[in-house]
Parts: C-alpha cells; structure tokens; sequence
C-alpha cells in the first residue's frame, strides 16, 4: 500500500479475466512511489463480455488516468482508444492505455519489447537467431515484431489455428523483408524457442512444444506469468537450455510502462 493514499490519488487499474496471477499492481504502484507520484494500480476483474460496460464506467471515472491491460482484452480494447502507436495500430491490440489531454485514450503495445528484453537481459542471442514462436494472438503478435525489429534471421510462427499464424505473417510482411513464415511447432534447427500462448495456466495444459524436440542449443521462453517454473521451461531446463519466464517479462515492462502511463499526449 502506497504512504500516502487520498483523494487526489490517480488510479491506473489492470483489467483481464482471470486477474489473479497478475503482478503488476504491486510493482507498478512502487514504481509510482519511486518517481514521487500518487498513483495506485489496482487488479480489476472484468469478463469478456463485460469490457464494454467496464469501460465505459472506467472512461467516466475522473481520476482513472490510465489502463494496463491483459487477457482477454488487449484486441476488443484497442476499439476504446482514439489514438494509438504505430505498433498498436498495426496489430489492432493493447496492453496499455492513458489519457490524451481531451479525455479519450491512446494506446500502445508493449509486450514484444518487454518480452524481447526480458529473453536478452537472460542470456538470449536474438540478432541473426532462428526463431520458433508458438501462439498468433496478441501478445504472439506483438512479440513477431519485436523479435524482426530485433535482427532476428528468420522466424517461425505456429498456432493451432493455421489461418491466425498465416494472417500474423500478411501483418508483419512490412518489416519482416522475408524473414517469416508458418510452420509447425518443432524447433528443430532454431536456436530460439517461445511460447506465446495460454498453454502453461492450467496444469493439465499440453506443452506448447514437445520436450523431446528441445535441446540444449536453444534459448526458451514463456509469457506465461504467476505460475512459477512452468512445465514447459521445467522442461526446457531439464535439457539444459536457459530461459526465461513471464514473471521477468513483467518486470521487465515496469518502466517502460511508467513511462508510458505518466506521459501527457496531445489530443
């Protein structure tokens, strides 16, 4: 809980379904503390079906200056916002949200630089790598991005549903210069593995990539965050791979959230 906690307290909360394995409150409300700003994030939990309403109340509540937010939202969100990033644009996505000066809200999508730095501050060698990226969504997409504007040789998208993966490379065909293609989930030959997809949240969850596949030449990430070691890095570990995990992907996103978040923008 922030010293000091009042009226004049902005409030900047994350709204997903489920909520609970969130992390950001708590570090993003000490890193409000940290630049000597009243701010306080708050976890919301807000059904799909309840975006709209949500954000509508969330729009007519004063002091609610900014929004981060996550599954499954980061698609349907983007249509609330009347200026967004190029990234955000490009993707039709957002993990974060705050107020132009005329009330409505811009948007951008931080998660493939939070995730890309993560993988690197952990010992991934993302310039000139052979990358396999498990999951089209949101953040899947996001992270197709950062990993080309990365210096990535060439990238390899898989999904379950074929025309996602497909339809992700058609989006990123403008920076990618022929350095993307679908295919399926086996990292044979790439020197970097990431999951992006929910597989990870339940235990009965099949691995996004067979642990047979994996080996010790490859760097493996996972987004999925608040689940400690999941099975797919445990075994990612266990065939000596490094890696890294959601839970760094989120504190790697912190300031560049702050950032983002305490940022006044024409509009």
């Amino acid at each position: 809980m922030p010293e000091k906690l009042d009226g004049a307290t902005r409030l900047f909360p994350i709204i997903g379904d489920p909520i609970r394995f969130v992390k950001s409150p708590q570090q993003l409300s000490r890193g409000f503390a940290a630049r000597n700003y009243n701010g306080l994030c708050v976890p919301m939990q807000v059904a799909k079906a309840d975006l709209q309403t949500a954000m509508q109340a969330l729009t007519l509540t004063a002091n609610v200056d900014g929004l981060l937010v996550t599954m499954p939202h980061k698609s349907a969100a983007f249509a609330y916002c009347a200026t967004t990033s190029d990234t955000a644009r490009l993707l039709g996505c957002v993990s974060v949200m705050r107020r132009n000066v005329d009330g409505t809200w811009h948007g951008d999508m931080l998660d493939g630089l939070a995730f890309v730095k993560a993988q690197t501050d952990h010992g991934a060698h993302v310039k000139d790598g052979r990358a396999l990226l498990v999951g089209a969504g949101a953040a899947g997409s996001a992270i197709a991005i950062a990993l080309l504007k990365a210096g990535v040789h060439e990238l390899i998208i898989s999904d379950t549903d074929e025309s996602r993966a497909i339809h992700l490379t058609e989006i990123v065909s403008r920076v990618s210069e022929g350095r993307v293609r679908v295919g399926p989930a086996d990292p044979t030959g790439c020197t970097l593995v990431f999951n992006a997809t929910p597989m990870g949240f339940a235990d009965t969850d099949p691995l996004p990539v067979g642990a047979d596949l994996l080996d010790s030449s490859m760097f493996v990430g996972d987004v999925i965050a608040g689940h400690g070691v999941t099975p797919f890095l445990k075994a990612a570990q266990s065939a000596g791979c490094k890696t890294a995990n959601g839970a760094q992907m989120v504190d790697a996103v912190q300031q560049m959230m702050l950032d983002f978040l305490l940022c006044k923008r024409a509009g």
